[in-house]
């Protein structure tokens, strides 16, 4: 792992410490690298109410975005099981909101980096921002 990874990998292992995933018990930690380096993390917080609930990708991007911050270039998740878990749909539209669709997302458990997209990759021929310009 690079030291850029490592640094995300923290942050995102650190906010899974602290998902509130009791109706899934799949916690996801997530980070964000802004253009300015600062690091951004989130957890999943889940909701009796299953549609009220936050993504931990959503999470890492409002605590972005209420900092001040506006782009994205780097992601990193870091969740349980034997599958490589990626982003969800909603949150690859997300992301792309912040994100270029070269930006790097690291795919990982908590034992380590097991998958790199690109957010193109992950969401291909997608609608963001330049549509409505």
């Amino acid at each position: 792992m690079t030291p850029e990874q490592r640094e995300l990998f923290d942050a995102a292992l650190a906010a899974m410490a602290n998902a509130h995933a009791p109706y899934s018990n799949y916690p996801v930690g997530a980070a964000v690298r802004a253009e300015s380096g600062r690091v951004y993390a989130g957890c999943n917080v889940e909701n009796a109410a299953y549609p009220q609930g936050w993504c931990a990708e959503t999470s890492a991007i409002a605590a972005m975005v209420s900092a001040g911050e506006r782009r994205i270039t780097a992601v990193l998740t870091v969740a349980g099981g034997e599958l490589v878990g990626t982003c969800c749909g909603g949150c690859r539209q997300k992301l792309r909101e912040f994100a270029d669709l070269a930006v790097p997302i690291w795919s990982c458990a908590p034992d380590g980096i097991r998958a790199t997209f690109t957010l193109d990759e992950l969401l291909p021929h997608s609608f963001g921002p330049e549509h409505l310009a």
